[in-house]
């Protein structure tokens, strides 16, 4: 069977952020979260040796959701100036190492990563996930699998079916009507107000999905929580359709695009321009380079996670 591998730019460009400090080019230009995100793409290939690979992205436009729930993630702060300048960096050095890109505006990331997962499944081929998103466990099946960063970005957890649920308590494909009942903080949107997640967790057991909870509303045991699910049934359904990820997004996609053997020499002239040698040394083996001003770092020693 052969491997597809899926990275979910954002998410990974994020822990990136968060996972090194901060350090700058000769010029002054940040590049911790491009360092952080090449190294983590070379730690992936290195490890799954994958016979595909896609970078997927979102766009700073409104996506469905958006219009869908005007609150939609609107308590997320501002991003910080040193991480929106290294966006178009990261996407040149993978466009650089020959990865193929996708992004588009209305959708967010995960639409397209859960489209191109349903397209390879199809076609018989393993599935993984590189993420640090949990709303991305909904797609897992059996030959569908997360790989998330533990740590910053310096270990990697291999999520399966059987992971989900001993950490979440539900099925990959129950997480929408988990969310649906409980919400989302980290997305800003409610569930239903005063059903936590053990609650939501009892009541998908009991029903498996919100369509069906409310099919048969009389059998909830609780009349609190009956009263509950009646006042708030429309936020419910609203928050559904907010947690699940699209399978189905029109997308142009050639398959033969995602081969991937090895990451094309053009990433070197990338990464000499920003002062990455050490990179250069360890994704194409290259035993000397030419000695060009390293990195500032503040915290050197964060560097050896990678």
């Amino acid at each position: 069977m052969q491997t597809l591998l899926v990275i979910d730019g954002n998410a990974i460009m994020h822990r990136a952020y968060h996972a090194l400090p901060p350090f700058k080019s000769a010029d002054g230009t940040p590049t911790n979260v491009v360092y952080g995100y090449i190294s983590m793409l070379n730690k992936v290939v290195t490890d799954f040796k994958p016979d595909y690979l896609i970078s997927c992205f979102d766009t700073p436009k409104d996506t469905f959701r958006n219009k869908l729930f005007k609150e939609y993630q609107s308590q997320r702060p501002k991003i910080d100036d040193d991480f929106i300048v290294q966006i178009p960096l990261v996407k040149q050095a993978v466009d650089a190492a020959g990865i193929e890109r996708m992004e588009k505006d209305g959708y967010e990331a995960d639409d397209l990563i859960g489209t191109i997962t349903r397209i390879f499944e199809k076609n018989k081929f393993r599935v993984i996930i590189l993420t640090g998103d949990k709303d991305i466990f909904q797609l897992i099946t059996e030959n569908v699998f997360v790989a998330s960063p533990q740590l910053g970005l310096a270990n990697i957890k291999i999520f399966d079916r059987s992971e989900v649920e001993k950490k979440l308590d539900v099925k990959p494909d129950q997480i929408i009507e988990y969310k649906a009942l409980a919400g989302d903080p980290s997305d800003n949107y409610p569930g239903a107000s005063g059903i936590g997640p053990k609650t939501a967790c009892k009541l998908i057991h009991q029903f498996g999905t919100v369509e069906k909870i409310y099919k048969n509303i009389d059998d909830v045991e609780s009349e609190k929580i009956k009263g509950i699910l009646k006042n708030e049934k429309d936020n419910v359904l609203i928050s559904k359709k907010l947690a699940t990820i699209v399978t189905d997004v029109d997308i142009d996609l050639d398959i033969e695009k995602l081969k991937f053997k090895v990451f094309n020499k053009n990433l070197i002239n990338f990464l000499e321009k920003y002062q990455m040698n050490t990179l250069i040394k360890r994704i194409f083996n290259v035993k000397d380079v030419e000695k060009k001003e390293e990195p500032k770092k503040e915290k050197a020693d964060q560097i050896g996670l990678f």
